[in-house]
């Protein structure tokens, strides 16, 4: 770039070329004062230091570190690593061909200070800063107490490129710029999630559980890890619950009833340790009962337990001895298999109940492949993979919502609002909207499937024609060929007309209040 600019007519002035001139005399200067420094340990660790960055290869180490573990050093990583892969094929894809400038001499610096094999490439900006601000503003986003452990070691990455003489002080700043600028543009496609748990208002209704008293609850062995019994841990901590295991063969929720009406007098809650299908058939028997309901996440995934704020069994033993709880929406979905004259006749109407999602077409597959590949590669590369083999596979639907047929890839309906908006359903913000997230894909416009695709690598899904988004109270939905119903990620049903709507009242679920206790880190902001 400054080449370019110094073969311009000397007769010609060119705007900008002083500050340009004032940029590079900086970045000599800086170049001089560290070639002056003598001799000692820095300039070894720089000489390490430096190459161990090339090719992304020290942070994706550091990223496997970080995702050896779930959670948030899982989420961290996987961000770092997409912050990773924008920022070098920006810096060595784009900007160095367009901007070419030429690194510094190698026999102005003392041999203690260069590295072997430096390289040829232009060298405004520095890709070594950008992928290293790249991943270090990424790790932050997901979670500042170990941005701030990367930190240090992207700053000292940035350094040895201008202390082994490979970059001027101006490409390195230049370069982190660029990687801090395109971690933050992610998310556009991922937005990173502030608070651990939804927004709920509290219930000060609820009895305090002492030990379990008053409490029957149902685990299912055979919903998470293979070989682990979740019943005996609840069982020492809350010695006085009636615990149940799941009977194969036994539907969950008639187990349920079994053990109510034979305990019926002293229940005060009832109380369930397993994945998202095992919880939907408690929380329906709970909103039967008009009781409140425990919830020990047990399962593969957890995604309503991660939503409720509820990580682990101490979470859930801290919330029923305290007495505190919140407000959860139940959605509910009837099916209505008949096309005569009276489809909606109680006689054909079959009632599902679902606690986050529930979906027509080729959704379920989505969801399954996505959660097949997410644990190996994470949730957004294995959510864009899921995306380009469902659209390939699908096929159209005809659906008549709001009184007009519609031809689609899927129709979505979340329980409760999903953000991001316009973009791919990832989370609820509040868990009590009375309010139905209803999304679908359009297949009646020309290339359809190519259009959501790139819409969606572009960040601008919600402002495309194939998009299509509202938010109801209830859904009213008519097939032309009676199609597949999946909640919460599972086939359950076939029929040719589906109404969708919010229980009519909400279910207490035991969550602590953190603003009223200090024990924990995560805010609450309910």
């Amino acid at each position: 770039m400054w080449d370019r600019l110094r073969r311009v007519d000397p007769r010609v002035k060119v705007a900008g070329t002083r500050p340009l001139r004032r940029i590079d005399v900086w970045d000599r200067d800086i170049s001089r004062r560290i070639a002056a420094r003598p001799p000692g340990a820095l300039d070894t660790a720089m000489k390490v230091l430096s190459p161990a960055a090339n090719h992304s290869v020290l942070w994706f180490a550091v990223g496997a570190v970080l995702a050896a573990r779930k959670g948030k050093g899982r989420k961290a990583a996987t961000r770092g690593v997409l912050g990773i892969a924008g920022a070098s094929l920006t810096a060595n894809a784009v900007l160095k061909p367009l901007l070419p400038r030429r690194r510094p001499a190698a026999r102005e610096l003392p041999a203690y200070q260069t590295i072997d094999d430096p390289p040829t490439s232009s060298s405004f900006p520095s890709g070594h800063a950008a992928s290293a601000a790249a991943f270090a503003t990424a790790v932050a986003l997901e979670s500042p107490r170990l941005g701030l452990a990367v930190a240090p070691l992207a700053g000292a990455v940035a350094y040895s490129r201008v202390h082994v003489g490979v970059h001027w002080a101006s490409d390195v700043l230049a370069g982190a710029a660029l990687g801090s600028g395109v971690a933050l543009l992610t998310q556009r496609w991922w937005p990173v999630r502030r608070s651990d748990e939804a927004r709920a208002r509290p219930v000060d209704t609820v009895d305090p559980l002492p030990a379990g008293r008053g409490l029957v609850m149902i685990v299912n062995p055979n919903a998470g890890e293979q070989g682990v019994d979740p019943g005996d841990d609840i069982e020492a901590e809350l010695p006085q619950a009636r615990v149940l295991r799941v009977r194969p063969g036994l539907d969950i929720g008639d187990q349920l009833e079994d053990a109510l009406a034979q305990v019926d007098g002293w229940v005060r809650a009832v109380g369930v340790a397993g994945g998202d299908g095992t919880v939907g058939a408690v929380a329906a028997v709970a909103h039967r009962h008009g009781l409140p309901l425990v919830l020990v996440p047990a399962g593969t995934l957890n995604h309503f337990a991660r939503d409720v704020g509820v990580y682990d069994l101490q979470e859930a033993v801290d919330a029923s001895q305290a007495g505190e709880a919140v407000a959860v929406d139940l959605a509910l979905v009837e099916a209505h298999p008949g096309r005569g004259e009276d489809p909606y006749s109680s006689e054909v109407t079959r009632t599902r109940w679902f606690l986050n999602t529930a979906s027509i077409g080729s959704y379920p597959e989505l969801v399954r492949l996505r959660e097949k590949w997410q644990p190996r590669w994470g949730k957004w590369p294995a959510f864009v993979a899921a995306l380009l083999t469902v659209l390939r596979r699908s096929e159209r639907v005809e659906v008549k919502v709001e009184d007009r047929w519609h031809t689609v890839w899927f129709l979505f309906v979340g329980n409760g609002p999903y953000h991001p908006r316009g973009m791919v359903p990832a989370w609820r913000p509040t868990l009590d909207s009375g309010l139905l997230d209803v999304r679908w894909i359009r297949a009646d416009v020309r290339f359809s499937r190519l259009r959501a695709f790139l819409a969606l690598m572009l960040g601008a899904l919600g402002h495309s024609r194939v998009y299509v988004q509202r938010e109801v109270d209830h859904l009213d939905v008519e097939l032309r060929v009676p199609g597949m119903l999946a909640t919460d990620g599972e086939v359950v049903e076939e029929a040719g007309r589906y109404t969708f709507r919010v229980a009519d009242k909400p279910i207490a679920v035991y969550r602590r209040d953190e603003e009223q206790w200090s024990g924990r880190d995560r805010p609450y902001l309910g």
